[in-house]
């Protein structure tokens, strides 16, 4: 059967790195994706200890294990030599190394993977052949395919009214807030990177919850103009201009912030002394269960 690249074959679809699962690549081969196993849901770990003299156990807090997949199908070539290279490149598609798996449902998803156990790729024919590639996604969410951004300076405050006054007074002044507001559309928590460009001084961020709680995060440095902190709430680290860790500075009196399934936290900007360069940017993946 003869097909066109970039059909799509129906039914299950997905791209692991540039190998089209479930669809056809730019040299005619077609990719069936027949089995995605472990994309529904990880594991968990957790322990029960039994209570003593009593009924029942008790239960330490349960946390998702890592995510490892099954991608199974049969490739499908229009001649022996594109079958050959087409089973190379499974091969080389469960790569050692981070690759991205995006999973096209009706809202598509992705997730980071690497392999974790031998690629099973055989001949059915001459130009027929079935893999097999078990992947592991360190990171058991599933994340949104869309990266959302917020971005705000200081807080500033102007116009307003200047003494002396003279009644009846009318107070005219415009407010900016200084806040990045990030929404959560999935149904898990996700943990946003936070960064801030200089200059400024002693800059604070302050994520309010939905529950009405704030954590803080204080950086006691300076940032010249030009620089740029990353904070990245998953890692826990802070990176200055890309390289150097700054995390001793970073203080987080009341947790990391992190954004709730189907809630939105505020993100607010605060620093020692007002600098109109500084920014702060907020990014961020819904992420799923």
């Amino acid at each position: 059967m003869a097909y066109t690249a970039g059909q799509d074959l129906g039914g299950l679809r997905a791209d692991l790195g540039d190998l089209p699962l479930g669809g056809v690549d730019s040299a005619g081969v077609a990719w069936r994706l027949m089995q995605l196993d472990g994309w529904d849901s990880p594991d968990s770990r957790g322990e029960m200890q039994q209570r003593e003299a009593d009924h029942g156990a008790w239960a330490t807090p349960v946390y998702l294990s890592e995510r490892p997949l099954t991608l199974a199908g049969v490739i499908d070539a229009p001649d022996r030599a594109s079958l050959e290279e087409a089973m190379e490149r499974a091969q080389v598609a469960a790569s050692l190394t981070d690759t991205l798996l995006t999973v096209w449902q009706t809202t598509p998803k992705q997730a980071v993977v690497r392999r974790s156990g031998r690629p099973v790729v055989q001949y059915l024919s001459d130009r027929l052949a079935s893999y097999s590639l078990l992947m592991t996604a360190a990171d058991p969410r599933r994340y949104s395919t869309v990266l959302q951004t917020a971005t705000t300076g200081l807080p500033t405050s102007s116009g307003g009214l200047t003494p002396p006054l003279t009644p009846p007074v009318t107070v005219a002044a415009t407010t900016v807030s200084g806040q990045a507001d990030a929404y959560n559309a999935g149904t898990f928590d996700t943990r946003p990177v936070l960064t801030i460009d200089g200059p400024v001084t002693a800059p604070q961020i302050l994520a309010q919850m939905p529950d009405g709680s704030v954590r803080f995060l204080n950086y006691s440095q300076t940032l010249g103009a030009g620089d740029q902190l990353a904070i990245d709430t998953d890692a826990h680290s802070v990176i200055l201009n890309g390289t150097v860790s700054r995390r001793r500075f970073l203080t987080t009196p009341t947790g990391w912030p992190v954004i709730p399934p189907g809630g939105a936290v505020s993100f607010q900007f605060r620093a020692a002394s007002y600098s109109a360069g500084a920014m702060l940017t907020v990014r961020w993946r819904s992420a799923w269960m």
